[in-house]
């Protein structure tokens, strides 16, 4: 495959695991167990926290290796901005998450929406990591970069797909509706290739900002990842189960970095 084959793929695989997902409601009569909630959930955090790692900081640092013993300054500044912008869309943006818990400006939203709305927020930084790193890619130049952002691609595209079930299952009940949970367990996703884009072209057109975007990106990821996705999984109540799915998330993703990058 050609590097723009591979780029594609990658931009292509994020929707349509999500998708995929969202198709289950047709398969599944019963929402997912709090069970197996808390295994998706761990599973996801896993797969992000290793990627921001790998896919992510790690770049970073290497791309300010120049700044020799200041390297880190990109990385932390990206990083801490990261969480920021997060704040920033959580008190814009209204939502509702899993746990009950209301965000955003005041409004008369259908729960559904607020739903949707939290979902989407989640999967915006996921876009943007798998833009900046094949953004990162072009400004390389070679097939072993692009084959590492593809792995990254991989990862999300893993973690998108029961997602999309966790997402369309509740909006089944909530709308009354298969085919009303589908497209919102769908429309989740669109946000992903978008702004996958939208990383690509900033971090291919501003290779010298490389560094600063990929730490932003995983500032975004690790904030989701506390905020929402740890709280949501409720593992308290299912602790193992969810500890072992944070570990074998993370990996997976360990192992599609060092195997594909």
């Amino acid at each position: 495959m050609t590097n723009v084959e591979i780029t594609i793929l990658g931009f292509t695989i994020i929707f349509a695991a999500t998708t995929l997902g969202a198709a289950m409601v047709f398969l599944f009569k019963k929402e997912i167990s709090p069970k197996l909630n808390t295994v998706i959930l761990g599973f996801a955090a896993g797969v992000m926290i290793a990627a921001s790692i790998w896919s992510l900081l790690l770049p970073s640092l290497e791309g300010a290796s120049d700044w020799e013993n200041l390297a880190f300054v990109p990385a932390l500044v990206g990083f801490l901005v990261g969480g920021l912008f997060m704040v920033v869309l959580d008190k814009i943006i209204p939502h509702l998450h899993k746990s009950g818990m209301d965000e955003g400006p005041r409004n008369n939203f259908k729960k559904t929406t607020k739903l949707f709305m939290a979902v989407t927020i989640h999967n915006i930084p996921e876009g943007l990591a798998v833009g900046f790193a094949f953004g990162g890619a072009f400004a390389d130049g070679s097939t072993a970069a692009f084959m590492g952002a593809l792995g990254l691609a991989i990862g999300m595209s893993i973690q998108n797909f029961p997602e999309g079930a966790a997402v369309a299952l509740p909006m089944r009940a909530v709308t009354g509706s298969k085919w009303k949970a589908f497209i919102y367990g769908t429309a989740t996703g669109v946000v992903e290739p978008i702004f996958a884009v939208v990383g690509y072209f900033l971090a291919a057109s501003l290779s010298v900002a490389q560094p600063w975007f990929l730490a932003f990106a995983a500032g975004l990821m690790i904030f989701v990842v506390a905020e929402d996705l740890i709280p949501d999984a409720h593992m308290e109540e299912n602790s193992h189960l969810g500890t072992w799915g944070v570990m074998v998330g993370f990996a997976l993703m360990m192992v599609l970095e060092v195997a594909l990058g």
